[in-house]
Protein backbone atom coordinates (compact mmCIF):
# COMPACT_ATOMS: atom_id res chain seq x y z
CA UNK A 1 0.00 0.00 0.00
CA UNK A 2 1.36 3.53 -0.56
CA UNK A 3 0.56 4.56 2.89
CA UNK A 4 3.12 1.66 4.35
CA UNK A 5 5.78 2.79 1.55
CA UNK A 6 5.62 6.62 2.49
CA UNK A 7 5.98 5.97 6.33
CA UNK A 8 9.07 4.24 5.85
CA UNK A 9 10.59 6.89 3.90
CA UNK A 10 9.73 9.14 6.76
CA UNK A 11 10.89 6.83 9.11
CA UNK A 12 14.19 7.71 7.95
CA UNK A 13 14.36 11.10 7.07
CA UNK A 14 12.57 12.38 10.15
CA UNK A 15 13.57 12.01 13.82
CA UNK A 16 12.28 9.37 15.90
CA UNK A 17 9.99 11.26 18.61
CA UNK A 18 8.46 13.63 15.28
CA UNK A 19 7.88 10.62 13.50
CA UNK A 20 6.03 8.73 16.49
CA UNK A 21 4.40 11.79 17.84
CA UNK A 22 2.69 13.05 14.29
CA UNK A 23 3.06 10.37 11.51
CA UNK A 24 2.35 6.98 13.28
CA UNK A 25 -1.06 7.57 14.42
CA UNK A 26 -2.33 8.47 10.68
CA UNK A 27 -4.37 5.62 8.91
CA UNK A 28 -3.73 5.64 4.91
CA UNK A 29 -6.72 5.09 3.30
CA UNK A 30 -6.37 4.87 -0.66
CA UNK A 31 -10.11 6.23 -1.61
CA UNK A 32 -9.41 5.44 -5.35
CA UNK A 33 -6.02 5.61 -7.86
CA UNK A 34 -5.51 9.56 -7.26
CA UNK A 35 -6.55 9.99 -3.71
CA UNK A 36 -4.71 8.91 -0.33
CA UNK A 37 -6.49 9.75 2.75
CA UNK A 38 -4.61 10.55 5.77
CA UNK A 39 -7.26 9.73 8.61
CA UNK A 40 -6.38 12.16 11.68
CA UNK A 41 -7.29 11.70 15.36
CA UNK A 42 -8.86 14.96 15.60
CA UNK A 43 -9.53 18.80 14.10
CA UNK A 44 -6.31 19.88 15.15
CA UNK A 45 -3.89 17.02 14.34
CA UNK A 46 -5.34 17.43 10.69
CA UNK A 47 -4.37 20.77 10.58
CA UNK A 48 -1.14 20.77 11.98
CA UNK A 49 0.00 18.09 9.89
CA UNK A 50 -1.47 19.76 7.23
CA UNK A 51 0.39 22.72 7.52
CA UNK A 52 3.52 20.96 8.63
CA UNK A 53 3.86 17.45 7.14
CA UNK A 54 1.46 17.45 4.12
CA UNK A 55 3.97 18.50 1.27
CA UNK A 56 7.26 15.85 2.66
CA UNK A 57 4.40 13.23 2.21
CA UNK A 58 3.68 14.34 -1.06
CA UNK A 59 7.58 14.16 -2.14
CA UNK A 60 7.72 11.00 -0.20
CA UNK A 61 4.90 9.35 -2.53
CA UNK A 62 6.59 10.71 -5.73
CA UNK A 63 9.90 9.34 -4.38
CA UNK A 64 7.75 5.65 -3.71
CA UNK A 65 6.68 5.30 -7.14
CA UNK A 66 3.52 7.23 -6.45
CA UNK A 67 3.61 10.75 -7.90
CA UNK A 68 -0.27 10.21 -9.59
CA UNK A 69 -1.48 10.41 -6.05
CA UNK A 70 -2.73 13.25 -3.71
CA UNK A 71 -2.71 13.14 0.12
CA UNK A 72 -4.60 14.82 2.00
CA UNK A 73 -5.99 15.19 5.24
CA UNK A 74 -9.39 13.78 6.56
CA UNK A 75 -11.11 13.01 10.14
CA UNK A 76 -12.67 9.38 10.57
CA UNK A 77 -16.45 9.66 10.09
CA UNK A 78 -18.11 10.42 13.50
CA UNK A 79 -14.92 11.54 14.71
CA UNK A 80 -16.36 12.36 18.57
CA UNK A 81 -14.12 9.24 19.54
CA UNK A 82 -11.08 9.39 20.99
CA UNK A 83 -9.85 5.88 19.44
CA UNK A 84 -9.40 5.42 16.27
CA UNK A 85 -8.44 1.81 14.36
CA UNK A 86 -5.40 1.36 12.36
CA UNK A 87 -4.60 -0.77 9.46
CA UNK A 88 -5.06 -4.03 11.43
CA UNK A 89 -7.95 -2.76 13.00
CA UNK A 90 -5.96 -2.58 16.69
CA UNK A 91 -6.55 0.00 18.81
CA UNK A 92 -3.68 2.99 17.88
CA UNK A 93 -1.70 4.20 20.79
CA UNK A 94 -0.69 7.24 22.57
CA UNK A 95 2.02 8.87 20.47
CA UNK A 96 5.47 7.50 22.15
CA UNK A 97 3.90 4.99 24.25
CA UNK A 98 4.42 1.69 24.58
CA UNK A 99 1.71 -0.63 24.09
CA UNK A 100 1.61 -1.97 27.87
CA UNK A 101 1.73 1.68 28.98
CA UNK A 102 -1.56 2.72 30.30
CA UNK A 103 -1.33 6.26 30.65
CA UNK A 104 -4.17 8.79 30.19
CA UNK A 105 -3.45 12.39 28.79
CA UNK A 106 -5.06 15.59 27.51
CA UNK A 107 -4.70 16.27 23.95
CA UNK A 108 -2.08 18.53 24.09
CA UNK A 109 -0.79 22.05 22.51
CA UNK A 110 2.18 21.26 20.23
CA UNK A 111 3.59 24.59 20.69
CA UNK A 112 3.10 24.25 24.79
CA UNK A 113 6.48 23.11 25.10
CA UNK A 114 9.46 24.19 27.24
CA UNK A 115 11.25 25.24 23.99
CA UNK A 116 7.92 27.91 23.30
CA UNK A 117 7.78 28.79 27.01
CA UNK A 118 9.59 32.50 27.71
CA UNK A 119 11.19 32.86 30.84
CA UNK A 120 11.09 35.49 33.04
CA UNK A 121 11.37 36.83 36.66
CA UNK A 122 7.59 35.86 37.05
CA UNK A 123 7.61 32.08 35.99
CA UNK A 124 11.24 31.41 36.67
CA UNK A 125 10.31 29.27 39.24
CA UNK A 126 7.34 27.44 38.34
CA UNK A 127 9.54 26.53 34.86
CA UNK A 128 12.51 25.29 36.80
CA UNK A 129 10.49 23.21 38.68
CA UNK A 130 8.48 21.75 36.08
CA UNK A 131 11.46 21.23 34.00
CA UNK A 132 12.86 19.36 36.72
CA UNK A 133 10.26 16.85 37.22
CA UNK A 134 9.17 16.13 33.83
CA UNK A 135 13.45 15.31 34.12
CA UNK A 136 13.18 13.12 36.69
CA UNK A 137 15.20 15.13 39.28
CA UNK A 138 13.41 15.24 42.50
CA UNK A 139 15.65 17.49 44.16
CA UNK A 140 12.89 20.48 45.08
CA UNK A 141 10.87 17.76 46.12
CA UNK A 142 8.04 15.21 44.52
CA UNK A 143 5.22 17.69 44.88
CA UNK A 144 4.37 20.71 42.93
CA UNK A 145 1.80 23.58 43.19
CA UNK A 146 1.28 25.98 40.56
CA UNK A 147 -1.31 28.89 40.90
CA UNK A 148 -1.89 31.79 38.70
CA UNK A 149 -4.64 33.90 36.70
CA UNK A 150 -5.88 32.96 33.86
CA UNK A 151 -3.64 33.34 30.49
CA UNK A 152 0.33 32.96 32.26
CA UNK A 153 0.76 29.44 31.47
CA UNK A 154 0.24 27.17 33.89
CA UNK A 155 -1.34 25.38 31.18
CA UNK A 156 1.80 25.77 29.21
CA UNK A 157 3.58 24.41 31.72
CA UNK A 158 1.96 21.28 32.27
CA UNK A 159 1.19 20.03 28.46
CA UNK A 160 5.11 20.71 28.29
CA UNK A 161 5.87 18.15 31.32
CA UNK A 162 3.60 15.80 29.03
CA UNK A 163 5.06 16.47 25.96
CA UNK A 164 8.83 15.59 27.82
CA UNK A 165 7.49 12.94 29.60
CA UNK A 166 5.86 11.09 26.48
CA UNK A 167 8.54 11.45 24.27
CA UNK A 168 11.66 10.78 26.34
CA UNK A 169 10.35 8.71 29.56
CA UNK A 170 7.34 7.14 27.51
CA UNK A 171 7.19 3.79 29.69
CA UNK A 172 6.57 6.41 32.39
CA UNK A 173 2.46 6.39 33.77
CA UNK A 174 1.55 9.65 33.11
CA UNK A 175 -2.15 10.49 33.64
CA UNK A 176 -2.80 13.69 32.86
CA UNK A 177 -6.25 15.45 33.24
CA UNK A 178 -8.30 18.56 34.81
CA UNK A 179 -10.24 18.64 38.20
CA UNK A 180 -13.85 18.74 36.49
CA UNK A 181 -12.63 15.78 34.41
CA UNK A 182 -11.64 13.63 37.50
CA UNK A 183 -14.76 14.38 38.92
CA UNK A 184 -16.68 13.44 36.16
CA UNK A 185 -14.64 10.68 35.74
CA UNK A 186 -15.48 9.19 39.19
CA UNK A 187 -19.59 9.54 38.63
CA UNK A 188 -19.13 7.48 35.44
CA UNK A 189 -17.00 4.97 38.01
CA UNK A 190 -19.89 5.21 40.59
CA UNK A 191 -22.72 4.68 38.17
CA UNK A 192 -20.98 1.82 36.48
CA UNK A 193 -19.95 0.29 39.62
CA UNK A 194 -16.62 0.34 38.39
CA UNK A 195 -14.96 2.52 41.39
CA UNK A 196 -11.91 -0.18 41.79
CA UNK A 197 -10.62 0.46 38.39
CA UNK A 198 -11.00 3.97 39.35
CA UNK A 199 -8.94 3.69 42.22
CA UNK A 200 -6.98 1.01 40.45
CA UNK A 201 -6.03 3.67 37.83
CA UNK A 202 -4.45 6.62 40.23
CA UNK A 203 -3.51 4.75 43.01
CA UNK A 204 -1.53 1.71 41.52
CA UNK A 205 -1.12 2.64 37.36
CA UNK A 206 0.65 5.75 38.09
CA UNK A 207 3.90 7.37 37.86
CA UNK A 208 3.32 10.83 37.60
CA UNK A 209 -0.16 12.81 38.25
CA UNK A 210 -1.00 16.07 36.25
CA UNK A 211 -4.48 17.41 37.51
CA UNK A 212 -5.12 20.88 36.53
CA UNK A 213 -7.27 23.83 38.07
CA UNK A 214 -7.78 22.06 41.59
CA UNK A 215 -9.90 24.86 42.91
CA UNK A 216 -12.70 23.34 40.99
CA UNK A 217 -12.39 20.52 43.62
CA UNK A 218 -14.06 22.92 45.58
CA UNK A 219 -17.52 21.34 47.49
CA UNK A 220 -16.87 18.41 45.92
CA UNK A 221 -16.30 16.39 48.97
CA UNK A 222 -16.55 12.49 47.33
CA UNK A 223 -13.99 13.78 45.11
CA UNK A 224 -11.32 15.41 47.39
CA UNK A 225 -11.44 11.85 49.54
CA UNK A 226 -10.81 10.04 46.46
CA UNK A 227 -8.24 12.41 45.75
CA UNK A 228 -6.60 12.37 48.87
CA UNK A 229 -5.91 8.23 49.05
CA UNK A 230 -4.03 8.37 46.06
CA UNK A 231 -2.36 11.31 47.02
CA UNK A 232 -1.08 10.03 50.30
CA UNK A 233 -0.43 6.38 48.57
CA UNK A 234 1.56 8.16 45.07
CA UNK A 235 3.59 9.74 47.68
CA UNK A 236 4.68 7.08 49.74
CA UNK A 237 5.55 5.41 46.94
CA UNK A 238 7.93 8.34 45.26
CA UNK A 239 5.43 8.91 42.60
CA UNK A 240 5.74 12.53 40.75
CA UNK A 241 2.37 15.25 41.54
CA UNK A 242 1.87 18.24 39.47
CA UNK A 243 -0.91 20.15 40.30
CA UNK A 244 -2.07 23.75 39.31
CA UNK A 245 -4.69 26.25 40.38
CA UNK A 246 -6.27 29.62 40.11
CA UNK A 247 -5.83 30.53 43.34
CA UNK A 248 -3.24 29.23 46.13
CA UNK A 249 -4.12 26.39 48.31
CA UNK A 250 -5.25 28.52 51.49
CA UNK A 251 -7.81 30.47 49.34
CA UNK A 252 -9.28 27.79 47.45
CA UNK A 253 -12.93 27.78 49.25
CA UNK A 254 -14.82 24.79 50.32
CA UNK A 255 -12.05 22.70 50.32
CA UNK A 256 -11.16 19.62 53.26
CA UNK A 257 -8.33 20.79 55.22
CA UNK A 258 -6.40 17.49 55.05
CA UNK A 259 -6.30 18.15 51.12
CA UNK A 260 -5.63 21.60 51.42
CA UNK A 261 -2.59 20.23 53.85
CA UNK A 262 -1.62 17.88 51.13
CA UNK A 263 -1.45 20.46 48.05
CA UNK A 264 0.74 22.35 50.03
CA UNK A 265 2.82 19.89 51.23
CA UNK A 266 5.40 20.18 48.52
CA UNK A 267 6.65 23.29 46.16
CA UNK A 268 4.07 25.74 46.09
CA UNK A 269 4.91 28.65 43.80
CA UNK A 270 3.17 31.47 41.63
CA UNK A 271 3.21 32.65 37.98
CA UNK A 272 2.83 36.06 38.01
CA UNK A 273 1.74 39.34 35.70
CA UNK A 274 5.01 39.16 32.90
CA UNK A 275 6.97 42.26 33.72
CA UNK A 276 7.57 44.65 30.25
CA UNK A 277 10.85 42.72 28.86
CA UNK A 278 9.37 39.10 29.28
CA UNK A 279 6.16 40.54 27.39
CA UNK A 280 8.57 41.82 24.88
CA UNK A 281 10.29 38.63 24.63
CA UNK A 282 7.05 37.20 24.17
CA UNK A 283 5.47 38.96 21.14
CA UNK A 284 8.75 38.58 19.57
CA UNK A 285 8.24 34.84 19.56
CA UNK A 286 4.78 34.93 18.89
CA UNK A 287 5.38 37.08 15.61
CA UNK A 288 8.29 34.69 14.83
CA UNK A 289 6.08 31.91 15.18
CA UNK A 290 3.17 33.69 12.42
CA UNK A 291 5.82 35.27 10.68
CA UNK A 292 4.78 38.04 11.03
CA UNK A 293 7.65 41.31 10.62
CA UNK A 294 7.36 43.58 13.76
CA UNK A 295 9.48 46.39 14.24
CA UNK A 296 10.87 47.34 17.76
CA UNK A 297 8.61 50.40 17.92
CA UNK A 298 4.97 48.29 17.48
CA UNK A 299 6.72 45.54 19.72
CA UNK A 300 7.07 47.83 22.48
CA UNK A 301 3.68 49.50 21.96
CA UNK A 302 2.16 46.32 22.51
CA UNK A 303 3.96 45.30 25.68
CA UNK A 304 3.47 48.65 27.69
CA UNK A 305 -0.30 48.45 26.23
CA UNK A 306 -0.87 44.92 27.37
CA UNK A 307 -0.47 43.54 30.67
CA UNK A 308 -1.21 40.41 32.42
CA UNK A 309 -2.22 38.07 30.22
CA UNK A 310 -0.17 36.36 27.72
CA UNK A 311 -2.96 35.40 26.15
CA UNK A 312 -3.62 38.84 24.91
CA UNK A 313 -0.16 38.77 23.57
CA UNK A 314 -0.93 36.48 21.14
CA UNK A 315 -4.43 37.61 20.26
CA UNK A 316 -2.59 41.06 18.90
CA UNK A 317 -0.04 39.41 17.25
CA UNK A 318 -2.90 37.59 15.31
CA UNK A 319 -5.18 40.68 14.98
CA UNK A 320 -1.84 42.15 13.72
CA UNK A 321 -1.28 39.63 11.11
CA UNK A 322 -4.54 39.36 9.87
CA UNK A 323 -5.29 43.09 9.38
CA UNK A 324 -2.14 43.11 7.66
CA UNK A 325 -2.94 40.15 4.88
CA UNK A 326 -6.11 41.42 4.57
CA UNK A 327 -4.70 45.25 3.82
CA UNK A 328 -1.75 43.70 1.80
CA UNK A 329 0.27 46.03 3.74
CA UNK A 330 3.32 46.03 6.53
CA UNK A 331 1.90 46.39 10.22
CA UNK A 332 2.02 49.93 11.45
CA UNK A 333 0.61 51.78 14.81
CA UNK A 334 -2.50 52.80 13.38
CA UNK A 335 -3.27 48.85 12.91
CA UNK A 336 -1.30 48.46 16.67
CA UNK A 337 -3.65 50.56 18.36
CA UNK A 338 -6.97 49.80 16.77
CA UNK A 339 -5.96 45.93 17.75
CA UNK A 340 -5.21 46.68 21.38
CA UNK A 341 -8.48 48.88 21.51
CA UNK A 342 -10.40 45.92 19.80
CA UNK A 343 -8.39 43.86 22.96
CA UNK A 344 -8.82 45.74 26.15
CA UNK A 345 -10.93 48.56 25.63
CA UNK A 346 -10.22 52.12 27.03
CA UNK A 347 -6.23 51.88 28.61
CA UNK A 348 -6.41 52.34 32.23
CA UNK A 349 -2.35 53.60 32.56
CA UNK A 350 -1.04 52.62 36.34
CA UNK A 351 1.23 55.32 37.89
CA UNK A 352 3.03 55.67 40.95
CA UNK A 353 0.61 58.63 41.55
CA UNK A 354 -2.63 56.32 41.35
CA UNK A 355 -0.74 53.44 43.49
CA UNK A 356 0.07 55.74 46.23
CA UNK A 357 -3.32 57.12 46.37
CA UNK A 358 -4.88 53.68 46.32
CA UNK A 359 -2.76 53.31 49.19
CA UNK A 360 -3.89 56.34 50.82
CA UNK A 361 -7.53 55.13 50.70
CA UNK A 362 -6.24 51.78 52.17
CA UNK A 363 -4.62 52.95 55.35
CA UNK A 364 -7.18 55.71 55.89
CA UNK A 365 -4.50 58.29 55.31
CA UNK A 366 -4.02 61.47 53.39
CA UNK A 367 -1.92 62.11 50.39
CA UNK A 368 -0.24 64.79 51.68
CA UNK A 369 1.03 62.97 54.93
CA UNK A 370 2.41 60.37 52.50
CA UNK A 371 4.52 63.37 50.34
CA UNK A 372 5.34 65.37 53.89
CA UNK A 373 8.34 64.59 55.88
CA UNK A 374 6.59 62.84 58.50
CA UNK A 375 8.28 59.81 60.27
CA UNK A 376 5.55 58.46 62.47
CA UNK A 377 5.09 55.36 61.68
CA UNK A 378 1.56 55.56 60.54
CA UNK A 379 2.73 57.23 58.03
CA UNK A 380 6.43 55.65 57.15
CA UNK A 381 4.86 52.24 56.52
CA UNK A 382 2.01 52.92 54.31
CA UNK A 383 4.34 55.42 52.46
CA UNK A 384 6.96 52.33 51.78
CA UNK A 385 4.29 49.84 50.76
CA UNK A 386 3.22 52.67 47.94
CA UNK A 387 6.30 52.79 46.95
CA UNK A 388 7.14 49.17 46.91
CA UNK A 389 3.94 48.40 44.94
CA UNK A 390 4.74 51.45 42.75
CA UNK A 391 8.16 49.74 41.98
CA UNK A 392 6.12 45.94 41.46
CA UNK A 393 3.47 47.33 39.64
CA UNK A 394 4.47 49.88 37.10
CA UNK A 395 7.58 50.42 34.55
CA UNK A 396 8.27 53.98 36.33
CA UNK A 397 12.08 54.79 36.59
CA UNK A 398 12.71 54.81 40.55
CA UNK A 399 13.37 58.78 40.20
CA UNK A 400 9.41 58.88 38.85
CA UNK A 401 8.08 56.83 42.11
CA UNK A 402 9.78 59.26 44.18
CA UNK A 403 8.75 62.24 42.97
CA UNK A 404 5.36 61.03 43.65
CA UNK A 405 6.16 61.15 47.08
CA UNK A 406 8.53 64.09 47.12
CA UNK A 407 11.58 62.13 47.54
CA UNK A 408 14.15 60.86 45.36
CA UNK A 409 15.03 57.40 43.84
CA UNK A 410 17.06 56.02 47.28
CA UNK A 411 13.97 56.37 49.22
CA UNK A 412 12.73 54.58 47.11
CA UNK A 413 15.31 52.34 46.76
CA UNK A 414 15.38 51.83 50.75
CA UNK A 415 11.37 51.70 50.97
CA UNK A 416 11.65 48.45 48.21
CA UNK A 417 14.02 46.76 50.26
CA UNK A 418 12.88 47.34 53.75
CA UNK A 419 8.92 45.97 52.57
CA UNK A 420 10.70 42.60 50.82
CA UNK A 421 12.67 42.03 53.79
CA UNK A 422 9.68 42.47 55.75
CA UNK A 423 7.69 40.18 53.46
CA UNK A 424 10.44 37.38 54.23
CA UNK A 425 10.31 37.40 57.59
CA UNK A 426 7.02 38.33 58.64
CA UNK A 427 3.74 36.30 57.62
CA UNK A 428 1.45 39.72 58.80
CA UNK A 429 3.68 42.04 56.51
CA UNK A 430 3.21 38.96 53.19
CA UNK A 431 -0.02 38.87 53.67
CA UNK A 432 -0.79 42.51 53.81
CA UNK A 433 0.91 42.86 50.88
CA UNK A 434 -0.36 39.84 48.64
CA UNK A 435 -3.80 41.32 49.77
CA UNK A 436 -3.58 44.72 48.58
CA UNK A 437 -1.44 43.75 45.47
CA UNK A 438 -4.39 41.67 44.59
CA UNK A 439 -7.34 44.50 45.44
CA UNK A 440 -4.97 46.77 43.58
CA UNK A 441 -5.12 45.11 40.84
CA UNK A 442 -8.76 44.15 40.69
CA UNK A 443 -9.11 48.12 41.21
CA UNK A 444 -6.65 49.52 38.88
CA UNK A 445 -5.99 46.92 36.75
Amino acid sequence: MPWQKVKTILKKSLSASVYALWLEPIRGVQADDTLLELICPDQFFASWVSEHYLPLIQESLALAGHSGITARCALRPNNNQAIIANDSGAQLRLPCVPEQQRSTIRTLHPRYTFDEFMVGDSNAMAHSACSSLAGGDTSLGRCLYIDAGTGLGKSHLTHAVAHHVTTHTPSLRLQYLTAQQLTSEMVRAIKGNTMEQFKDKFQKHCDMLLIEDVQALSGRVKTQNELADAFDILMESGKTIVLTGGVAPRDIPNIDEGIRSRFSSGLVTSINSPDLHTRVIILKRKAQNKDLALDDELIIYLAESIRGDVRQLESAVIGLKAKSCLMKTPPDMTMAKEVVRNLIGHQVELSAESVRDFVARQFKVAVSDLRSKSRKKSITFPRQVAMYLARKHTEQALSDIGGAFNRDHSTVVHSVRVISEGVTRNGSIRGQLEHLSDKLKKELL
